[in-house]
């Protein structure tokens, strides 16, 4: 049985007036292109195909809700640093990065790096746009299963000292099932937490 069994797809948004109404509790996932963040909020989610995976770096080009319980929503952000992506849709992120982070809902961020890669600029810019509390900022280092697990520790330490006072973070692989436990504990956690205010 899922996770969150109430878990389904709600919207997609091309501007902010199609955001949903600006209540309960929301958490943004964001990553590079190609850093397997889809993988990864499905694996998240206990749910195969909820949001869409491609070979193809920078097809999510719209903001995507799903709903992990009443009132409270996930948001699979565009990917970023992919130059492929329509000039036209790349100036709509501006504005919707905006809207997105001064709405009152917006409660936590996960970010999704390729730990072959590392936590770099992108990724530190976009912690720094979300403006989240570090407990409410967490790093997946996706791909962990692309290492041997002494070069995944180093990466971890690695990216644990660039994200010190700024986010969490942790080894993940979607197609090993490493961390998928660690994360989802954290994303109840929130919710939970989300419940009592």
């Amino acid at each position: 049985m899922s996770q969150f069994p109430g878990v389904q797809f709600l919207t997609s948004a091309s501007a902010p007036a199609q955001f949903p109404p600006d209540q309960g509790w929301e958490m943004a996932v964001a990553g590079r292109s190609n850093s397997g963040k889809s993988s990864a909020i499905n694996a998240l989610l206990g749910r195969h195909a909820l949001a869409r995976t491609s070979r193809t770096p920078g097809r999510t080009q719209l903001y995507n809700y799903f709903e992990v319980s009443p009132g409270s929503r996930l948001v699979d952000l565009p990917g970023y640093g992919h130059a492929s992506v329509p000039g036209a849709i790349r100036a709509t992120w501006g504005p919707m990065a905006d809207a997105l982070r001064t709405r009152e809902c917006f409660a936590a961020v996960m970010v999704v790096v390729d730990i072959r890669r590392g936590v770099g600029d992108l990724d530190l810019a976009l912690i720094e746009w979300a403006a989240r509390d570090p407990s409410r900022t967490h790093v997946l280092l996706s791909k962990a299963d692309k290492l041997p697990r002494g070069q995944a520790g180093t990466a971890l330490r690695e990216a644990g000292a660039a994200l010190e006072g700024l986010a969490t973070c942790q080894l993940f692989s979607a197609h090993k099932g490493t961390g998928v436990e660690e994360a989802r504990g954290l994303l109840k956690k929130w919710l939970a937490e989300s419940t009592k205010k």
